[in-house]
């Protein structure tokens, strides 16, 4: 057992397991339905619901986050979230809650968006931009494009003053085209930005990487000139689009505790909970290797320090010699141990590192300047 307490503070919750209702060809999490038996249908009970949410409110501190995710969860039906808020409630105990759900909108209608609006859920909606780029790889599952509805979900979430995060895959194609994708977000109204670079392994052969995969050289200069399209829009020193990566990067330049978990020394510092109640070290470890534990037998609290959860966290922490001797080390910390899993590099350094290096050499004088800024004026 690790000396240091992890507190509960956030968990992700699978409430339709691996179950979508698009067929994106890049998704990881389509074939976690293995896991599962069987059953081409995949869905929390309520009892299990019920057991989640008092559990964490039982053993949390004062605020604590859900995170509902897929899949799709929105598969659930609104009826299964308005349970979600009733179970909250009912165990809250005064404790302050936040709920951030992570969605393809495609059901998305106006009853959801008065509800998520009336209960402040965070939307992290899945779109990669205009049409051409969106429905490369973001299809129903009679292979027709579904940007049309996610545009017009994105617009009815914020008639109805819902917060919401543009979530962007960077893939091979999508790649070409950072100003293309960082001026369609913002003309639409979403200046919240999430930029997550694709690389996964080749099913048929896991020796090569997927075709969609973003190669290193190419995703270092997306975000290389992502961030000049960022910094050419502040109002003087002060940021007028969120792009979560560089407001992540930031945080360790000012010597803070960075909330992305792939900018932290160690992670492990939450938990994924599926629909059966099986808990696994992280989204994308869910795997048998990595599971911890079912919370109809066992508590999430101790699941998340477990000696098995702590040798997760501790993955990310040991590093090949070059992160070592990198000169950005305290702030990219060696990226996702995902990205470094999945690495072609023998001394597992990140996928991306070179990327990342092309980053930081690039914004390394104007994140210091900020952070400068910022220090002087707290």
């Amino acid at each position: 057992m690790s000396k240091f307490f992890k507190p509960l503070s956030s968990v992700l919750i699978k409430p339709a397991g691996p179950d979508c209702n698009l067929d994106c060809d890049y998704c990881f999490y389509l074939e976690k339905a293995s896991l599962f038996g069987d059953s081409p249908r995949h869905r929390m009970s309520i009892d299990t619901l019920e057991e989640t949410i008092k559990q964490v409110m039982q053993q949390s501190g004062a605020y604590v986050t859900f995170g509902w995710q897929g899949g799709e969860p929105t598969l659930m039906g609104l009826d299964f979230f308005k349970k979600v808020i009733e179970f909250q409630k009912k165990y809250g105990d005064g404790k302050t809650i936040g709920n951030g759900l992570q969605t393809n909108g495609i059901l998305i209608d106006n009853d959801w968006a008065k509800f998520l609006s009336e209960y402040n859920f965070l939307i992290g909606l899945s779109i990669d931009g205009p049409e051409h780029i969106h429905d490369h790889y973001r299809k129903t599952k009679s292979q027709k494009g579904s940007w049309k509805k996610v545009l017009s979900t994105s617009q009815r979430l914020l008639e109805h003053g819902v917060e919401v995060n543009a979530l962007t895959v960077v893939n091979d194609y999508s790649v070409k085209y950072p100003e293309e994708i960082y001026n369609f977000h913002k003309s639409i109204g979403l200046t919240y930005q999430q930029y997550i670079p694709c690389v996964e392994r080749d099913i048929s052969d896991p020796s090569l990487l997927a075709k969609y995969s973003v190669e290193p050289k190419q995703f270092g200069e997306f975000l290389c000139k992502l961030f000049d399209l960022w910094i050419n829009d502040f109002d003087g020193e002060i940021p007028s689009t969120s792009i979560r990566y560089f407001d992540s990067v930031f945080y360790n330049y000012v010597g803070m505790p960075a909330p992305e978990c792939t900018l932290l020394s160690e992670c492990g510092n939450y938990v994924v909970i599926e629909h059966t109640g099986d808990v696994y070290s992280c989204d994308f470890f869910v795997e048998p290797s990595w599971h911890l534990g079912n919370l109809h037998r066992n508590r999430i609290i101790d699941m998340l320090n477990s000696d098995r959860q702590n040798e997760f966290g501790k993955m990310k922490s040991t590093l090949p010699q070059k992160c070592k001797s990198c000169d950005y080390l305290k702030y990219c910390w060696g990226g996702c141990t995902k990205d470094r899993i999945n690495s072609n590099d023998p001394n597992k350094v990140s996928h991306f590192c070179e990327s990342y290096l092309m980053f930081f050499e690039h914004a390394d004088t104007k994140m210091k300047a900020l952070s400068d800024y910022w220090k002087r004026n707290q």
